[in-house]
């Protein structure tokens, strides 16, 4: 079946990682063997091929560079304008990408179905990727007129936090409200009909910015605080105000995100019994807050800095994202339901926020 995922790091994995995402993961896995600079070293699942090998035709890709204050003690760069340049070499790859043919990116209805036209016929093998750019983190944003320039080369999506204080919102594992320039930057995001994505602001960024932004909303990669109970995560209540706003929730596969007690470092995927099921468990939460199935995608988040040590370990590639509808179906949902989960959310999203 067709399908979308709506939270790849495609242009970090690349760049930090130094993995060619052209070759088969068997490739770049081997040739890691023995690096322990990263803990995902060795083990993992995303590359092209095995995109194409999954029907997985459409992605949101993310650029992502973080500031970091000199009291902050998370890893970023020290200056908006050095994280600014992260971006745009990170930009430079996915150019280079669509320049051998491997990737193109959608901005537009046209390109959307341009490329959905393109894919249907099942025959994946040759065919680019497509990829609706996203910006993790509003920090590389030196003002707000950057956000323009950013809309010119093609961003699509903008979430204003990652993890701890930002420049322009807190995120996960921190807390307060946006201050103006925070306030400034919904505005211009809603002036460029950029979808403003929820994943990661802290509880008083996302009802701040619920109160203040009036635009296209999703949050690409979230799974449910009521499962494993996280800052992380959403509550029921931000689950409901999100469905109520229209907006699509993207199932995540990161295991401290899909079972409660994981320990980083120490837990494994199989003593904790992670597998694709448990997402099933998150995915069926929210169908059954909502009361349909019409705010649920996939948004996998795999080789977001982890590999196979911390994603389901019924999960060899990406390509076993394919293994998801037959879950669903044993759990009662039907065809309509599971195409929906898979693909249609996010293009009926799309095509809504870009018509």
């Amino acid at each position: 079946m067709f399908t979308i995922d709506a939270h790849l790091d495609l242009s970090m994995n690349a760049l930090e990682w130094n993995r060619d995402l052209r070759k088969p993961i068997s490739e770049l896995n081997a040739r890691e063997k023995g690096l322990t600079d990263k803990p995902d070293r060795g083990k993992g699942v995303v590359s092209l091929p095995e995109l194409r090998k999954g029907n997985i035709g459409l992605v949101v890709a993310t650029q992502i560079g973080r500031y970091v204050a000199p009291d902050n003690p998370l890893p970023g760069w020290h200056s908006p304008e050095q994280a600014w340049a992260q971006t745009q070499g990170q930009m430079a790859w996915y150019k280079a990408m669509e320049e051998d043919g491997e990737m193109v990116q959608i901005t537009d209805l046209t390109s959307l179905e341009m490329h959905l036209e393109l894919w249907k016929d099942g025959n994946t093998e040759h065919k680019p990727v497509g990829y609706i750019l996203s910006l993790e983190g509003a920090d590389s944003i030196v003002t707000i007129k950057h956000l323009e320039r950013a809309y010119q080369y093609g961003l699509r999506a903008i979430g204003p936090a990652h993890y701890g204080p930002g420049r322009y919102a807190s995120g996960t594992d921190a807390t307060g409200k946006m201050g103006s320039q925070g306030l400034e930057l919904l505005k211009e995001i809603e002036r460029l009909n950029i979808i403003l994505d929820a994943t990661h602001l802290c509880d008083d960024a996302f009802w701040q910015a619920m109160d203040n932004f009036n635009g296209h909303v999703w949050a690409s990669h979230n799974n449910c605080r009521a499962l494993v109970d996280h800052n992380r995560q959403f509550s029921d209540e931000m689950i409901k105000e999100l469905v109520g706003r229209g907006a699509v929730i993207g199932a995540a596969l990161d295991a401290w995100m899909m079972v409660p007690g994981w320990v980083r470092g120490e837990s494994t995927p199989k003593s904790m019994n992670c597998n694709l099921d448990v997402m099933i468990d998150h995915v069926d939460h929210i169908c059954q807050l909502a009361g349909n199935t019409l705010h649920v995608g996939i948004g996998s988040d795999l080789d977001g800095a982890f590999g196979r040590e911390q994603c389901p370990y019924d999960l060899e590639t990406i390509a076993d994202l394919q293994k998801i509808p037959a879950l669903l179906s044993k759990r009662g949902y039907k065809e309509p339901d599971i195409q929906n989960m898979m693909h249609g959310n996010w293009l009926r999203f799309l095509r809504n926020a870009w018509k």
